[in-house]
């Protein structure tokens, strides 16, 4: 028998419009449970009023607190500038609704065990928005390093690197707003973060370097009114993990010319494969022949072999998108719900990944390695 999962989903932002296409699309995937896009909220009422026009939710508010309320809501999706995730999530949460917030789930660690053990005590499912992890081939890539298919691994080199805040004429904005936590290792840095402990596992210790960039920017667009900046724009980390490699990552807001440089190199003794999210359709792998002259990657193309890469395209080398793998992301969201099994990344791995930019900033500051 069909089961209805009423949805409701805060913030109509670049991330509520990616939330609102995913839970629609995952409508036409899912099994006996069946997302129904209930209500949205917005503190700006026309945009909340546009979003549920455009994407067919039932109502709309501009309180995000009618949607805890809402007896026809099952579950949140938080899709809000970062300061507010911790309170709409605890909300939720003590309401008994299944939540899905995005990331970075909270300012730091401490505010994010709360929220994970909070969603502990509800017996809610939860998930955070890592949803670069969802990519068929980097699943794939998980897999083959666990078969040993590159051997013992040696190293690891990852990085987050895009350019929208290079200018420093772009304004100050909740991004900035270091009550909402850290800056680039944060906002960037927790995908390269989380994507390193999907691959190889947890990080026992780090060293990072945090700089920032551009000190001051305008208030707001075409002010000449500046405002101090607190947060970072470049993160630099050295780390370890349990596993006995070592490795290197950053996050940087400010790197000319790069749109969505998210990448890894992962070495082993016997290969290595390397990724690059501006050619998320392809990751390239590396295994030694016994002949010299014919050593050198390849390319995987995504296709129906790697799941649920099916679920979209019937051909290989036809490519998925971004709004795809957020569609996964709910999709094993419901699959959650339905089983009670945690498809991840939930709130205890989102607090892990926040774990590592707390130490990123204590490392920076006092100039030290830092133990997890």
């Amino acid at each position: 028998m069909m089961r209805k999962l009423g949805v409701g989903l805060i913030g109509t932002g670049f991330m509520g419009k990616a939330h609102a296409m995913a839970w629609r699309s995952a409508a036409s995937f899912s099994g006996e449970v069946q997302p129904v896009l209930i209500s949205v909220a917005d503190i700006d009422g026309v945009a909340a009023e546009n979003a549920a026009a455009k994407y067919g939710f039932q109502r709309w508010t501009s309180k995000w607190q009618d949607l805890i309320d809402d007896p026809e809501i099952d579950v949140i999706s938080i899709t809000s500038p970062n300061r507010f995730h911790a309170e709409q999530s605890l909300a939720a949460l003590a309401a008994g609704k299944h939540v899905h917030c995005e990331k970075p789930l909270a300012p730091n660690s401490d505010i994010a065990e709360q929220m994970y053990r909070a969603a502990e005590k509800a017996g809610v499912v939860t998930q955070v928005g890592f949803n670069y992890i969802k990519n068929p081939l980097l699943k794939h890539a998980q897999t083959l390093i666990a078969e040993g298919e590159i051997g013992e691994i040696t190293g690891f080199r990852g990085i987050h690197a895009e350019d929208f805040m290079v200018s420093p004429q772009v304004p100050w904005s909740w991004r900035l707003d270091p009550t909402g936590g850290a800056g680039a290792v944060a906002d960037l840095g927790s995908h390269i973060l989380g994507i390193a402990r999907f691959l190889l596992g947890p990080v026992t210790e780090l060293f990072a370097d945090l700089d920032t960039v551009v000190k001051q920017r305008p208030e707001r667009a075409g002010s000449s009114v500046m405002k101090s900046v607190e947060v970072d724009d470049i993160a630099r980390l050295t780390v370890r993990f349990a596993r006995g490699c070592a490795g290197y990552i950053e996050a940087n807001w400010v790197a000319s010319g790069h749109k969505m440089q998210l990448g890894f190199e992962v070495t082993g003794t016997q290969g290595s494969l390397i990724f690059n999210q501006e050619r998320f359709n392809e990751l390239q792998l590396f295994r030694f022949d016994k002949n010299e002259a014919s050593n050198g990657f390849r390319t995987i193309v995504a296709g129906p072999d790697h799941a649920p890469y099916g679920l979209f395209c019937p051909a290989p080398g036809h490519q998925i998108g971004f709004n795809d793998l957020k569609t996964i992301e709910i999709l094993e969201f419901i699959e959650s719900i339905q089983s009670g099994k945690a498809a991840g990344p939930d709130f205890k791995e989102a607090y892990e990944i926040q774990r590592l930019v707390d130490a990123s900033l204590m490392s920076s500051r006092e100039r030290t390695w830092v133990s997890l």
